[in-house]
Formats: structure tokens, sequence, C-alpha cells
């Protein structure tokens, strides 16, 4: 949606790259900037949705339901610039494996990015590349189901043998997939060779609200938990990486960061009380 401001730097990128997609769909959800008229004029299939009817589940189960005919179906959102002519060649070497179901790649900062949103993305996009199972589960616990569908990509029957992308849920639905593969016995890919920039400033608002969204998710999708444990031993360590990380490179930025943690706190709380529990 208004993708006008990323668009020639994201076209630029994707026309660079050295393995190019059979086909290209752009859902467009009511954008009032021209993006419809400049995605059809780089030749991509271009199909419009209302606002309201957008989900993050839906809509890309939707997409895929389009792209009948793909053995891989690669998923980017408009904010999401490959850092390397090669990243979408390196994030596909990943199916050489049989076993892999599932790929993302790596998400780097954006230039000018402040030092939260750096450490956020050092953190959870580290430089070395894995291929994770079930039988990671009990050395990583949730972090074994870790995907983001802002550069990722599917073997689509695999997809579709566990059932697609959950049409009701609007966050997560990356996590959901990646958990289903991971107990259907297939295997996923980090591709650090591959990435894009990608990063956000959130403030502290954002930060509760989007943490919101995951308590919403863990309570709603129950089953997450019970099969991968909580997420709390990771989210303590990220709690030290961030103030390790500021104390050297942003000092200034620690109390902001108490507020932040403590906001994150607040609004994942709030999202469990919210949850409806869901069958897997």
């Amino acid at each position: 949606m208004n993708a006008r401001p990323q668009w020639p730097e994201l076209t630029a990128a994707l026309r660079a790259q050295t393995m190019q997609p059979r086909e290209v769909l752009v859902v467009d959800s009511e954008s009032d900037d021209g993006t419809p008229a400049l995605a059809a004029g780089e030749g991509y299939r271009v199909r419009s949705i209302l606002r309201r009817d957008f989900r993050h589940g839906g809509t890309r189960q939707w997409m895929a339901e389009q792209c009948d005919a793909a053995e891989v179906l690669l998923y980017m959102t408009q904010d999401a610039i490959p850092f390397s002519e090669r990243s979408v060649e390196e994030l596909l070497a990943a199916f050489d494996n049989p076993e892999v179901a599932a790929a993302y790649g790596r998400q780097l900062p954006h230039k000018g990015a402040g030092a939260i949103a750096t450490h956020a993305r050092l953190f959870n996009y580290p430089a070395r590349p894995e291929v994770r199972s079930r039988a990671d589960i009990a050395r990583l616990g949730f972090k074994t189901i870790f995907f983001s569908n802002s550069f990722g990509a599917y073997r689509r029957n695999e997809l579709m043998a566990v059932g697609g992308f959950p049409k009701e849920v609007n966050f997560g639905e990356d996590t959901v997939v990646a958990a289903r593969l991971i107990l259907a016995g297939k295997k996923i890919a980090y591709a650090a060779e591959a990435g894009v920039y990608h990063s956000h400033d959130y403030s502290w608002r954002q930060e509760m609200a989007r943490y919101g969204e995951v308590g919403r998710l863990h309570g709603d999708q129950s089953w997450l938990r019970e099969n991968f444990g909580g997420a709390d031993g990771e989210g303590l360590r990220f709690v030290l990486s961030e103030a390790r990380y500021l104390a050297r490179r942003a000092p200034g930025q620690l109390p902001a960061t108490l507020v932040r943690t403590a906001a994150k706190l607040i609004g994942y709380r709030r999202g469990l009380g919210r949850a409806r529990r869901v069958a897997s």
C-alpha cells in the first residue's frame, strides 16, 4: 500500500537480481499514490483488494492460490530492499536441500536506522546460516520457528500440505506456517548470505501495540507454546543483548529502552488476555 517512496530503489534492486522470477504478483490495498500503475508499468501482475479485507495470513494464502503453477513462492514486503544482486539466488539455493520446505534471508537495518532498530536486526539475523528441524526444539525452543515473510520463500506444495497460511491470522502467519512445517518433519533454512535491508524505528507505543499482537498470537495459537515452549528465555536474552549494545554504541538510549521493554511486556500481557484458543 502506497509504495511509491520505496518503488525506485525496490524495483532497481529486483531488476538487478541474477535470478529473476517467472512472474511477479503485486497485491495492492487501495493505494492512493499510483502504486498499481507503477507496478503494471513494470509488467507485474497487479491485483487490488480493499484495505479492510487485508489480513497477513489470508491475503498471502490468496496469493498462493493465484500462483498454482509455481514451484517456489517468494514473499516480500515493499520496504524490503535486496542488499545484493544475488539475494534471490542465494535464498533459493537453500532449496537444493530436498528436506527444506521454507527459507528466509537476512535482514540488515536501513541506512540511518537508529541504534535500537539496528540491534534488533543484528540480534535476530546473525551472519551465520543454519537449517532447523524438529530435532532442534530441545535446544532452541520457540526460536526453532522464527521466520519472516518480509523476505521468505516456500515450496508451494509443502506450504499447501500443511494447510497454507491461516486465513484468520493477521500477525505471525509466518510463525504458524513454520511451526506446522517443523512438526510435519520438514526443515527451515536461514540463508544469511541472502537478504534485504529492512528495519523499523518503532515508538514505544508502536512497540506496545506490536507486542500486543505477539501476545494475542501466542494466546490464540496456544499449541505453539505447547509444542515449542514460551519465548521468555529468548526475550530475556534479547533485553540483555540490547542493553550491552546500547551501552557501547548509544548509552543515551538506555533509559528509553527501559520504557520500551516495559511497554513490550504490558502489550504482550494484554494480548494474551484478549486471546482465544484455536486448534492447530
